[in-house]
């Protein structure tokens, strides 16, 4: 048994699971781990986030703050702050792509509830500062010009080189360049909570509960304050599994009635390129840190996924008509490179 498993044992036994091994639940992109603990108590989940390179605080900030406002995020039972455990409720079993994956005809209403979330978690004031414990506070980021070419960088420093064999700063910056001016009319529009990995993997259904509680929600540590459209195109394009076209648009739709029900007044045309700008955005680094995962965490099963997001990406950018940012990606990344999955052996190593 390695350290780790004797601080996880430890802890668990300290909270009464301690009888037998907890059965591990899943990994994810990032250090995380989560076990389902075996017990006579109520079901529970142990995430396991070992620092330094993971911390359980912003979790615990964003959980209280999502209770606290009504939405279905798992209470925390216990915490180990400094060890990265924490115990939480368990949400169990009924994700929104096994409800789906078991009965297409799950998957407008499915969304639907998920729009009407998004628009209820959108409404007032975004918070800056949320409780961790009575201890400590957690200031939330901007999703601002600087951390959105950050993350957009992430394709020119991970992806590109690993198709040419070399990183270049001169078409990082090239890249960045281009967005920098695109990005401005983003910040012009009010700020909301952007949960950032808002997607069907992330989303359980709850249906004991009423309303948007319904909808249980995972994964948001990362939370940031931002452009109303980036958790909608995190929902709609998702790298994980096919949304129907036709399903995108009757989304972008309803989320847009639905804000205007609230009172929000809201330019469609404006509303549709932010959401096209933030999806190649998005998409951009998502094929930027799937082949991080490949080449510097050893996870080369996400190169299986890098073609649909450039399907995604490259619907992004025929919907804004972004002709300049298109020959960019046509240049460096010519479309038939993008149709098959790479491989480690196709990649520069």
């Amino acid at each position: 048994m390695s350290g780790r498993d004797e601080a996880i044992a430890a802890f668990l036994a300290a909270q009464g699971y301690g009888e037998t091994p907890p059965v591990l639940l899943a990994g994810d992109a990032s250090g995380r781990k989560y076990y389902r603990p075996q017990g006579s108590g109520d079901p529970v989940v142990l995430m396991d986030a070992p620092p330094p390179g993971e911390d359980v605080r912003p979790f615990m900030a964003l959980a209280g703050h999502l209770i606290e406002r009504g939405f279905s995020a798992p209470r925390i039972l216990a915490a180990d702050k400094g060890a990265g455990f924490l115990l939480l409720e368990d949400l169990g079993d009924d994700s929104y792509n096994r409800l789906i994956t078991a009965a297409a005809e799950k998957e407008q209403p499915l969304y639907e509830a998920a729009i009407d979330l998004l628009v209820a978690l959108q409404s007032g004031e975004a918070p800056s500062q949320l409780a961790i414990d009575h201890e400590e506070t957690l200031s939330l980021a901007t999703y601002d010009e600087e951390l959105l070419l950050q993350e957009a960088a992430l394709f020119t420093n991970w992806y590109l080189p690993a198709l040419s064999g070399e990183r270049s700063d001169a078409l990082a910056e090239e890249f960045a360049d281009l967005l920098r001016p695109m990005l401005q009319p983003l910040f012009a529009e009010r700020e909301v909570l952007v949960l950032r990995d808002y997607h069907a993997d992330n989303l359980m259904w709850l249906a004991a509960r009423q309303g948007t509680a319904r909808v249980g929600l995972l994964d948001f540590q990362d939370a940031v304050v931002g452009h109303p459209a980036y958790d909608l195109v995190s929902l709609l394009q998702d790298a994980r599994r096919e949304v129907p076209q036709t399903l995108e648009e009757a989304m972008i739709g309803r989320f847009l009635d639905r804000q205007r029900e609230t009172g929000r007044e809201i330019d469609d045309q404006a509303f549709r390129r932010a959401y096209a700008l933030l999806g190649v955005q998005r998409n951009a680094k998502i094929i930027g840190i799937f082949t991080r995962l490949w080449k510097r965490d050893r996870k080369p099963a996400y190169l299986a996924m890098i073609p649909r997001v450039w399907g995604l990406l490259e619907r992004s950018l025929q919907q804004g008509g972004f002709t300049a940012l298109s020959a960019f990606f046509d240049q460096h990344a010519p479309a038939a490179l993008r149709r098959t999955a790479p491989t480690p052996e196709t990649l520069c190593q």
